[in-house]
């Protein structure tokens, strides 16, 4: 049995009856906390990323290069939490889209997440959001396929036509994109709690939804939602917003009070910060390996509680 960080998400997709709950991350320190907390896979956030490192919305600015970089820390510091990466529309053609596949693959994602948009694309819950012809996006979907090295690689195939196209539309498209060998079918942004209800014994594949803070689709938990059918429920960037709030509020408070001094409650303490980024580790590692700069690290006395 394969041991692929796919093939464990896919038997987790597919072999246990509880859906995943799916939490987005942006950088590598909050995929270590993710992995700590006890979520059992990872995505990583197109629209966080492009928001919290360059600071734009999400509206197709971010690039592959900028993409896969921050999807390999990411990886990297998950400690083996399988991580599904956003392709977006695939940078470009089905040519580009089976590059991309290759390029995440290389970075240690266990699933990439290909949508139907035009480029460049936009949040699914923007308004004005448009797709390509089926065709087109089948042909992209079958390149991104056969470009897998990994066989067990999930791929999810998302639909944004049920805003711009209707219902019927959604679920045509989610049917075809199975049937061409999607391994999870996703579409973005239901507007009514019947339409989530419809779509799982709709479209013949296992799907994934995606609940928005204040998007398009109803607010509804992980127990409700699996026993509609879901089999991954995304919560892509209730991280990145929890963050951004804590920022503004206690940034405020010290540019009002001159000091940090009341904040001292809502920081993340001294060690856990060291902790988190594991600084035991790298004093053991500069010890053993006896590096002149490593020495300073190794034996620093102000930070042996650490």
């Amino acid at each position: 049995m394969s041991d692929t960080p796919g093939a464990r998400l896919r038997r987790r997709v597919c072999d246990v009856p509880d859906p995943v709950l799916l939490v987005g991350c942006t950088d590598a320190l909050t995929a270590r906390i993710c992995a700590e907390t006890g979520f059992e896979a990872l995505y990583a956030t197109g629209a966080g990323i492009a928001n919290s490192q360059l600071g734009v919305p999400d509206i197709g600015l971010l690039t592959a290069t900028e993409m896969v970089a921050q999807v390999g820390r990411i990886c990297e510091a998950a400690d083996g939490l399988p991580v599904v990466a956003d392709l977006d529309t695939g940078y470009g053609n089905a040519l580009n889209a089976a590059r991309a596949v290759r390029d995440f693959e290389r970075a240690g994602v266990a699933g990439i997440q290909l949508e139907d948009q035009v480029f460049p694309k936009q949040c699914g819950h923007f308004e004005g959001t448009q797709v390509v012809p089926r065709d087109e996006f089948l042909g992209k979907l079958r390149a991104v396929l056969d470009a897998r090295s990994d066989l067990d690689l999930l791929v999810i195939a998302r639909t944004d036509a049920l805003a711009s196209a209707g219902e019927d539309e959604a679920i045509d498209r989610g049917t075809a994109y199975a049937l061409a060998g999607a391994d999870v079918v996703f579409v973005e942004a239901p507007r009514t709690r019947a339409t989530l209800e419809r779509l799982p014994g709709a479209i013949p594949a296992p799907l994934l939804v995606n609940i928005v803070e204040g998007g398009r689709t109803p607010q509804l938990s992980v127990a409700e939602l699996g026993e509609m059918g879901y089999r991954i429920v995304l919560f892509a960037n209730t991280g990145l917003r929890l963050a951004a709030r804590a920022v503004q509020e206690g940034l405020a408070v010290l540019r009002r009070e001159g000091s940090s001094a009341s904040l001292a409650d809502r920081l993340l303490p001294w060690d856990e910060r060291q902790r988190l980024v594991r600084l035991a580790t790298y004093r053991e590692l500069a010890r053993r390996y006896g590096s002149a700069a490593g020495q300073a690290l190794a034996s620093n006395p102000a930070e042996e509680a650490t």
